[in-house]
């Protein structure tokens, strides 16, 4: 795992929540970070939900229902600023209780969940923001240590093998399926954990951006720890 302080050449750190969201990417930095030391008991918080999904998202009338210590009610506190924040923003944060997220069965020889390396892709611009609060933080990768999934050779021709349609089509097959948004980290490739408490903005594959999209992926979480996690 690299240390944030190593990985200035993709991520650039900002000591307010103004600057965070007005920092432009540039060159290689398709990553900003907001480093905080948060207080409060977001554990407390977590404990409070009942898991009956894997995925709950919680509204800000379900954490005032809650009754918490006084360092919970500190956690509760600092994630309704921050979507009060991302809101006046003009964002949609979703704050989410994680016990984890569903796996790709349908192409075991290129999984496409969270869980792959990947970039985020849209049509319009757009940047993804997240902060984990509790819980395994995601992980990026620089490009330069990371090649597409379906350049390598093996995984190229076994895909080729499962399309089927005419050769000017398997470009489309890739991108319908999401196929080539994945990547593969190369060998003594070092991951940046994102930390806990941090907010991040990840560049986001859109026909605007001037920079290369964030390589990400979600942790695998460990065993009856659930994260607890702002994105939009």
């Amino acid at each position: 795992m690299l240390d944030l302080c190593k990985a200035e050449n993709q991520v650039q750190c900002v000591t307010n929540f103004e600057n965070f969201l007005a920092t432009p990417f540039e060159g290689e930095i398709n990553a900003i970070c907001f480093s905080r030391d948060l207080g409060g008991d977001f554990s407390e918080i977590v404990a409070k939900v009942q898991m009956e999904e894997n995925i709950v998202v919680l509204e800000v009338a379900d954490l005032l229902s809650f009754e918490l210590s006084k360092s919970g009610q500190t956690a509760r506190d600092i994630l309704i600023n921050d979507m009060k924040k991302l809101q006046a923003h003009g964002a949609k944060p979703i704050l989410n209780v994680i016990k984890c997220y569903e796996k790709d069965e349908d192409f075991p020889l290129l999984p496409t969940d969270v869980y792959s390396f990947h970039v985020d892709s849209s049509t319009v611009p757009t940047d993804t923001i997240l902060c984990t609060y509790f819980g395994e933080p995601s992980e990026i990768l620089p490009h330069s240590q990371a090649i597409k999934k379906v350049l390598i050779p093996k995984i190229r021709e076994d895909l080729r093998k499962l399309y089927d349609g005419q050769e000017d089509g398997f470009d489309e097959f890739l991108n319908e399926y999401f196929f080539d948004l994945h990547y593969h980290a190369l060998p003594q490739a070092k991951t940046i954990s994102l930390g806990v408490g941090n907010f991040w903005r990840l560049a986001v594959d859109h026909p605007e951006s001037q920079v290369l999209p964030c390589i990400h992926r979600a942790p695998q979480e460990k065993q009856g720890q659930h994260r607890l996690l702002m994105i939009c």
